[in-house]
């Protein structure tokens, strides 16, 4: 055997399909076996591994054992001459394996190869050569230093970015994503660290392969890409924690003892200082559009009021501090109806904010009417100041878009999209397209051979002037007749402005991702439902935390009513807590919930309902979810908690 893959796989059943057909056909001529090791996964991946990939040895855990002893999992079983451990999120050139085994012959002191990685986008990722963690380069990089001299040799010695991406070099560590080891290395070090659960395996190997008097070869003579790059979720708090804290463990492993002790106090530092800057980072980026529509409305209504003054009622004056009162509680209503229909929502839609200022509108007469008549305020000016609000919203919104800030990146800003692809697979992505309602406007196919038909724009290698004539922004690259490694080739080439995507021959998905720092992007035939959406998750985890208050703060006379009442307070806080949820449902079969207090079934005396009656109720309720349902099940089912 020459060459056993491994590839540990935990919910990303879709690109780990689609990193399998490349594999497929870069092992076409080698004497190969892969495995794939599932930590516990809830997306269906065993079953659709199972079905579509006989030839892989799956094996299938009943629990998330971490990336580290997965991996060491099927090592125990591997009988290659070479090891390969690869991540589901990678797509390989036909002949990578080929190129790193060809090397590795040539070359036996080498003890691993990596290649060159590229995200989705085409960008060189920076981690795909590294040097050891050091006191220097922890603090070069807690400090941003790294980022901002990237060609140092001194600041960004962690990165190596001083050295040419597309030269080979000797260094000191690999990407784990793609680690091409002797399996008599591995033998002789062992493998990875199960010390470690998650981030610092990959350092921790490669030291030890270099201890042992072997060499770590950055080789990018071939391209693979890494859909979601070292940068997926930086800036949550869980990465911060994890990556340091391996920092830590390969510190008290391996470090001198004088080193030791500050490197460790540096990277702790570094956990509080990240996660401090994590924190602000994402508290702003969440209130950063409301405090700026705050400042939009509160100008709208002043400048309301004061025409209003001017010229309808010159006659009437106004007392400053009912005019505050006034305004702050129609800012905050409006605010509030604006983020609960998803005007704050990724990507921007105006429908969204309209329907939000015009039910935040209606919400603030409908207040005003039941006010007493003496401290009523002026009906007009509450009217107007909401249409004028809602214009001046939508005008800064138009404005953000034209001068191209991300953010505002509109759902129905127009894309020029081209198929690569013959006329068959053109109608196979537009029907799977169809089937997952994604919108998309195609403005043609790109023949992948020398010659096109006359509906075709062009050919492939033509691509890169076509897509600056017809200033696409998207381009699905339909994998079968044209390889792989042209479509990495094809992205690197034609730029980081342009979105990516590919389908897999036989494939049921269409997998790609914009940036390093997103998980990727995905579209499939398979439903969606909206319980999945992130309005309906932000939705009904206010409605549970604004319930859950209720019920604690009127509990000594609600809890004599209810069923269970040894733990009513109990659930009420684990409600708060986010590990409970109001209502919910416990089925494999649709979007995983938290443990509920009410079932969606209809409360019917005398009468079970039958199993497949349950089955088909998660199903409506997972599929048409609305936080009013979860209120009318609360208001009926309540004393049954």
């Amino acid at each position: 055997m020459t060459l056993s893959i491994i590839i540990v796989n935990f919910n990303v059943k879709y690109f780990v399909e689609h990193c399998l057909f490349a594999v497929q056909r870069a092992i076409a001529n080698i004497d190969a076996e892969v495995f794939v090791v599932d930590n516990c996964s809830s997306d269906g991946s065993v079953a659709m591994l199972q079905a579509r990939f006989p030839w892989v040895h799956c094996v299938a855990n009943t629990e998330n054992v971490g990336f580290a002893k997965a991996n060491n999992q099927a090592v125990a079983q591997a009988k290659g001459k070479y090891i390969l451990y690869l991540n589901p999120d990678t797509i390989v050139a036909e002949d990578c394996f080929e190129l790193c085994i060809q090397y590795m012959e040539s070359n036996t002191k080498v003890g691993a190869l990596g290649p060159k990685l590229i995200d989705g986008s085409g960008h060189f990722l920076p981690e795909s050569k590294r040097g050891f963690p050091s006191v220097q380069a922890a603090f070069y990089k807690m400090t941003g230093l790294s980022s901002l001299f990237k060609k140092s040799k001194v600041f960004n010695a962690y990165h190596l970015g001083y050295l040419d991406e597309n030269e080979i070099y000797s260094v000191d560590v690999l990407a784990g994503c793609f680690m091409f080891c002797r399996k008599s290395v591995i033998d002789e070090v062992g493998s990875f660290d199960e010390d470690y659960f998650m981030y610092g395996e990959d350092i921790d190997l490669s030291y030890k392969i270099k201890k042992a008097g072997f060499e770590n070869i950055y080789f990018p003579l071939t391209s693979v890409i890494h859909f979601k790059g070292e940068s997926t979720k930086k800036a949550s708090l869980n990465y911060v924690k994890m990556f340091y804290k391996a920092m830590a463990i390969f510190a008290k492993k391996h470090l001198k003892q004088s080193n030791k002790h500050l490197f460790i106090f540096i990277l702790y530092t570094a956990i509080y200082i990240r996660a401090a800057i994590a924190l602000a980072s994402r508290f702003f980026s969440i209130i950063k559009m409301p405090l700026i529509d705050a400042a939009l409305m509160l100008i709208s209504l002043v400048s309301t009021k004061t025409i209003w003054v001017k010229n309808i009622k010159p006659e009437t004056t106004y007392e400053h501090k009912t005019l505050l009162v006034f305004f702050i509680s129609y800012v905050i209503i409006w605010i509030v109806s604006i983020f609960f229909n998803g005007g704050y929502d990724k990507p921007y839609k105006p429908n969204k904010l309209m329907r939000g200022m015009l039910i935040g509108a209606t919400i603030s007469l409908a207040l005003y009417g039941l006010l007493p008549e003496e401290i009523r305020f002026s009906r007009g000016i509450t009217l107007l100041g909401a249409l004028l609000s809602t214009l001046l919203l939508l005008l800064i919104r138009r404005v953000a878009q034209a001068l191209g800030i991300k953010n505002f990146e509109s759902a129905d800003k127009q894309k020029n999209v081209l198929i690569v692809g013959t006329a068959e697979e053109e109608l196979q992505i537009k029907d799977l397209l169809q089937k997952a309602n994604i919108d998309k406007t195609i403005l043609g196919t790109i023949s992948p051979f020398e010659k096109k038909e006359a509906y075709q724009l062009g050919i492939f290698s033509h691509l890169k002037p076509l897509s600056r004539v017809y200033q696409i922004t998207e381009i699905i690259y339909a994998q079968h007749h044209i390889s792989f490694k042209q479509i990495i080739e094809s992205i690197q080439s034609l730029g980081h402005h342009i979105q990516y995507k590919i389908h897999s021959f036989q494939s049921e998905s269409i997998i790609g991702s914009s940036s390093k720092n997103t998980a990727g992007d995905l579209y499939t035939t398979d439903f969606v439902y909206a319980i999945t959406t992130s309005q309906s998750k932000r939705n009904k985890r206010v409605f549970d935390i604004g319930l859950s208050l209720f019920f604690l703060l009127f509990g000594i006379v609600l809890v004599w009513f209810v069923k269970n009442k040894k733990h009513y307070f109990g659930n009420m806080f684990l409600i708060l807590e986010g590990e409970k949820t109001w209502v919910g449902y416990q089925d494999e079969q649709f979007p995983k919930l938290k443990p509920h207090l009410l079932d969606v079934y209809p409360n019917i005396k005398s009468y079970e309902i039958p199993y497949d009656n349950k089955e088909h109720l998660n199903w409506l309720y997972a599929k048409n979810y609305s936080v009013w349902d979860d209120a009318k099940i609360v208001y009926k089912k309540w004393r049954m908690i």
